[in-house]
């Protein structure tokens, strides 16, 4: 039997929040968090609606999720989030022990990985996945705020 709910199709969801996010004219991030192949946090950056510089939508769906679950913690958790978080979010994410990370696009200059942040040590990580759609996002959303200014 094939599995309909994959890395792509819940990146697809993520990708819907970035899109939201982008109308909003926040930076346009989107994150969902699945367990059992059920969304149960799906969330975009909100840092200027809430002038807050920790409100990145990884931060949202960590908040958003433990409280679905009623505890701290995010094992058997997949995150999906269009761009490869950053240290703040991944460093929560090692914190809330969650299992699995699928990202879109890499930051090459602010991400996890160019900071060498450390995940847990349980915690997976997979990238690539919709990178050309979520970057495309970006892209276009700071050509526009630069043309604008």
């Amino acid at each position: 039997m094939i599995n309909p709910y994959d890395d792509t199709y819940f990146m697809k969801r993520a990708f819907q929040e970035a899109e939201a996010a982008y109308k909003k004219g926040e930076i346009p991030i989107g994150a969902v968090i699945v367990i059992n192949n059920q969304i149960i946090a799906r969330t975009h950056n909100l840092t200027e609606t809430l002038n807050d510089v920790t409100a990145h939508a990884e931060m949202q769906a960590i908040t958003a999720a433990a409280n679905y679950l009623g505890g701290k913690y995010l094992i058997d958790c997949t995150l999906y989030v269009t761009i490869e978080p950053c240290q703040m979010c991944a460093g929560a994410l090692a914190w809330s022990q969650i299992s699995k990370i699928v990202y879109g696009a890499r930051d090459e200059q602010r991400g996890c990985i160019a900071m060498e942040t450390k995940l847990h040590p349980k915690t997976k990580m997979i990238g690539g996945v919709m990178a050309e759609e979520a970057s495309q996002l970006l892209k276009r959303f700071f050509i526009e705020k630069r043309n604008l200014n």
